[in-house]
């Protein structure tokens, strides 16, 4: 049974689509009766039942953000004025996953220039380095304090700064937990630091300093996004069927019960830019664990190489206002149509991801497959790992396969070893991603062959955000991994290793620990990245 239900508000509408009403309200009166929504509101840690309470016990903090985080709207501003009367008006961000997602998208929304420097691949990283450089305010932002990625890049800046005879304490901003490794480091070196909550997860920092400050600092309104957060707070804190976050919540989980494992995500109009890539870790690295979760697919839209209706184990969610759902139900019949500005939408997925992860029956704070990338990376930097060779060459491409003796054959192996019922495939490509970014539109040409959802990650990116779910979550997944030789490698001061050996460590450690959890992987290495990646689409077009 297909029904369609819309829930509105003074800053919000969401038009639902259900396959099965009976069990979505019952799951959504569940909910109300379990007092879901308001245990949340009050930091309840025993909503995800006793294994998730020492998590959660510090990882809610998030829920009174739009109120707790309006003394940061006044210290940035002070902040960005003293840069600018300096000259320095070039924002760089160093941060990975939810350090760097949030203030993307925020910043692109509302069209001030951010340089997002969420990568380790050494031309990459070059780039940023050589631009307006005495302009720049370099943020770095680190829950931990002690990312690697992270750690790197300021060390690259530091180095650049002194090289050129600049004081890296008048261009440096650090964003950390109190007391992280970063947090004393920066502070000795007499760096300005901005301390974040340190019971809020790195994917639910959207509305914390580490969302906050970067954007700030690059000019846009983070007042305005914490009034839009505040708006539909109380909406969503409240015990009642029209709860928009329950209802999402309730939407995702049920169909997810039902075995509907995959959720599309498109924009509509909405004039927010990439809020898809900042939902994809939220709903990948909270729900992605024990065998279970939902797999987000990000794409441009619902043409037929994005959206296959025949596909029954997707829910449809569009962003922006009008979207009306045709009359024949698309995929699964289950969807979600959602208007709402940028801060009101964080806050409501927050919710609704929280409350999937109830129904779902897993802890959706934290993230046990993430670290076993990073341990297999560091194994490889330190010697202790064996290094892949290639299985054989062909046109310039080294092809890392255990099947076919060409580039076409051991595509036609990974491509035959998905499930033409449940799986979906996985392009990642650990390369510059502003001068390949092109590239991203072989999602939409794997699709068209396979007529299954194709994610699309730049690494080490996604790492911190679907790589949690590739390891973790529903075990239905094919890896395409490319790498590529950089134009030149870039030293990392003060370490025994380059940016070059870094990138090519995180991408054949997460190969190993993809394999070793039995999932199928093709390595394609590009000797002229421009050229391989010409040959790739062509051989899988």
């Amino acid at each position: 049974m297909t029904d369609l239900s819309t829930t509105t508000g003074d800053s919000f509408a969401l038009t639902f689509r259900f396959a099965d009403e009976a069990a979505y309200a019952a799951s959504v009166d569940q909910l109300v009766a379990d007092k879901v929504a308001s245990g949340i509101a009050a930091q309840d840690p025993h909503l995800w039942g006793p294994d998730s309470e020492h998590e959660a016990a510090i990882r809610l903090s998030w829920t009174s953000l739009p109120e707790s985080s309006r003394p940061l709207v006044a210290e940035v501003a002070e902040l960005r004025a003293q840069h600018l009367a300096a000259g320095r008006d070039h924002v760089v961000l160093c941060g990975m996953g939810g350090s760097s997602l949030a203030p993307e998208v925020i910043c692109h929304t509302a069209g001030v220039p951010i340089t997002v420097l969420d990568s380790s691949q050494p031309d990459y990283v070059r780039a940023a380095l050589t631009d307006r450089l005495e302009r720049s305010i370099v943020v770095v932002s680190s829950k931990s304090g002690s990312t690697v990625e992270t750690d790197s890049q300021r060390r690259a800046y530091e180095k650049a700064f002194t090289d050129a005879g600049l004081t890296p304490a008048d261009h440096f901003v650090i964003v950390t937990d109190p007391g992280s490794p970063l947090d004393k480091e920066a502070r000795a070196a007499g760096y300005r630091v901005i301390n974040a909550d340190p019971d809020v997860g790195g994917r639910y920092s959207a509305l914390t300093a580490f969302g906050l400050v970067p954007s700030g600092l690059a000019g846009a309104d983070i007042g305005s996004l914490l009034d839009e957060a505040a708006h539909i707070e109380t909406a969503l804190t409240a015990d009642d069927v029209d709860n928009p976050g329950l209802r999402l919540g309730a939407l995702l989980g049920t169909a997810n019960l039902a075995g509907v494992d995959k959720v599309v995500l498109t924009d509509v109009d909405s004039g927010i830019r990439g809020l898809g890539d900042w939902i994809e870790q939220l709903i990948a690295e909270s729900t992605g664990k024990q065998g279970k979760g939902i797999l987000p697919v990000v794409v441009p839209s619902t043409n037929a190489a994005n959206f296959n209706p025949s596909t029954r184990d997707e829910v449809l969610v569009t962003f922006g206002p009008g979207f009306v759902f045709d009359t024949t139900p698309p995929t699964s019949g289950w969807g979600a149509a959602i208007d709402a500005p940028l801060g009101a939408a964080m806050l409501l997925w927050e919710y609704a991801v929280v409350v999937a992860g109830r129904i779902i029956g897993i802890n959706p704070f934290d993230q046990p497959d993430v670290e076993s990338a990073k341990k297999a990376a560091r194994e490889l930097l330190g010697g202790g790992g064996d290094t892949p060779t290639a299985n054989f060459t062909d046109g310039g491409i080294d092809v890392f396969s255990p099947e076919g003796s060409s580039l076409k054959e051991a595509l036609d192996w990974l491509l035959s070893a998905l499930d033409r019922d449940h799986g979906y495939v996985a392009v990642q490509a650990y390369l510059d991603r502003e001068t390949y970014a092109d590239f991203a539109g072989v999602r939409e040409v794997i699709a068209e062959r396979v007529a299954r959802p194709v994610t699309f990650g730049w690494g080490p990116r996604f790492l911190h955000s679907t790589g949690q779910f590739h390891k973790g979550g529903t075990p239905t997944g094919v890896f395409l991994q490319i790498t590529g030789e950089p134009v030149e490698d870039l030293p990392i001061a003060g370490r025994d290793f380059t940016f070059g050996s870094f990138i090519a460590s995180q991408a054949a450690g997460d190969a190993a620990v993809l394999r070793d959890h039995g999932r199928p992987v093709l390595r394609l290495h590009l000797n002229d990245v421009a050229a391989g990646l010409a040959t790739v689409r062509e051989v899988l077009a």
